[in-house]
């Protein structure tokens, strides 16, 4: 076993470490949306109806929010390696299961454990940066998850949809497991342990979730925490709404809306490297303040043009281009101060940054084909809504102007002591 250290090594190290992380990063999100393409296949190969294959991608997202909120707070007290060697293991397995389940039964069931297995390349790759690095590293190696984030998304339906003009969507599970077994592989021999011995919690699971309930009972942290998960809201929000928008009321191709949706997620890719960059200069709290207040300014345009000369293609685009720019800034922005103000708890401040915002994305998004899909309106207002209780979280509990988790702040007592 590699043994504990405070810091990765040299450069080259450093370079393949943060590579091995951001990979574990992007597989819960590779994950979810690869198999989306395969839906219609799925369903006629398993007997199963619309709803119930959907599930499975539900099933899925709620995986990923208790796998970090157990994973997180547990590696503050055993350590990053051991869980992140075994959580990776399990996904790997379990993506197998998925690939020869049966029938939909076994597939939901499968899905949500590979979902809590596959939290924990998510929530120790932020725990263990939080380990590793301080000061000007926080923000620049979060802005790369970010980014990561940002491009796993986008690529995974277009990966999905290249195996099945091939394949069965079985092979997609097939490909998720290889990646699976490659990472496990990436962890035991580029990944160290991040928390030596003399740094984790004692006590057992009681301390660490005691340590989560102290992070919550911060309110400038807390105020991180909903920040992001708000905004994570509006994004999900986006993602499951923009589709209708585009090719239903506003008559584009698939083709062209790829377009669409990959301009746009080129500008959030280059909000969150402006991030990285800005970090060093212009203090993360302000720059959170203005990620917030790009991303409401876009959707609030969007709504003046609705009531106004009403929607089009072009108007929408920009809106959501400037919406999607914030909320790309917003997340390094969120997650570097989330994890430096709690880097006395680092597992379980990324267990609570990172589990928030996926539970309030997967409970914002189905919303969209709720109130209905023949009009720009319903994304539109829940992504308003979304961003305005994002607003409320950023002044009323984060209140940036106080500087909170600022570098010079990163100093805190643990939890044991409090």
């Amino acid at each position: 076993m590699v043994a504990a250290q405070t810091h990765p090594g040299p450069p080259a190290r450093v370079a393949a470490l943060i590579a091995v992380l951001g990979a574990l990063t992007a597989v819960a999100p590779l994950a979810t949306d690869m198999y989306v393409p395969g839906f219609p296949e799925m369903g006629s190969s398993l007997r199963a109806t619309d709803s119930a294959v959907q599930l499975s991608m539900t099933a899925f997202l709620a995986g990923l929010v208790l796998g970090q909120i157990l994973i997180g707070p547990l590696s503050d007290g055993l350590g990053r390696r051991r869980l992140l060697i075994s959580g990776t293991s399990a996904f790997a397995a379990l993506t197998l299961v998925c690939a020869f389940a049966p029938n939909i039964q076994v597939l939901i069931g499968a899905r949500f454990l590979e979902g809590v297995a596959g939290a924990a390349g998510m929530v120790l790759a932020r725990a263990a940066i939080t380990d590793w690095f301080h000061g000007p590293d926080i923000p620049r190696f979060f802005s790369m998850l970010s980014l990561v984030l940002g491009v796993a998304p986008v690529a995974a339906p277009v990966i999905g949809g290249a195996i099945l003009s091939v394949s069965t969507w079985r092979t997609i599970f097939l490909v998720l497991a290889v990646v699976g077994v490659l990472l496990v592989l990436a962890v035991v021999t580029k990944v160290p342990e991040s928390l030596p011995p003399d740094r984790r919690h004692k006590g057992g699971m009681g301390s660490t979730f005691r340590a989560m309930g102290s992070l919550l009972r911060e309110r400038t942290f807390t105020g991180y925490v909903l920040t992001l998960g708000f905004s994570g809201a509006a994004l999900f929000t986006y993602i499951a709404g923009s589709s209708f928008v585009f090719e239903n009321i506003y008559g584009v191709s698939a083709t062209q809306y790829s377009l669409v949706f990959a301009v746009n997620a080129v500008g959030m890719l280059l909000a969150g490297a402006l991030f990285g960059v800005l970090a060093r200069r212009i203090r993360m709290n302000t720059l959170l303040a203005a990620g917030v207040t790009i991303a409401a300014a876009g959707v609030i345009g969007q709504v003046v043009l609705l009531t106004t000369v009403g929607g089009s293609l072009a108007g929408t685009w920009a809106c959501l281009f400037v919406t999607l720019a914030g909320v790309g800034m917003v997340f390094p922005a969120s997650m570097s101060l989330g994890q430096t103000l709690g880097r006395r708890a680092p597992g379980a401040a990324s267990a609570l940054l990172g589990g928030t915002q996926f539970l309030l994305g997967a409970l914002a998004s189905p919303l969209v084909g709720l109130f209905g899909t023949t009009s720009v309106t319903p994304m539109t207002v829940i992504m308003l809504g979304a961003l305005a209780c994002a607003v409320l979280a950023l002044t009323l509990l984060a209140r940036p102007w106080e500087g909170r988790g600022e570098f010079r702040t990163a100093a805190v007592p643990s939890v044991a002591a409090a």
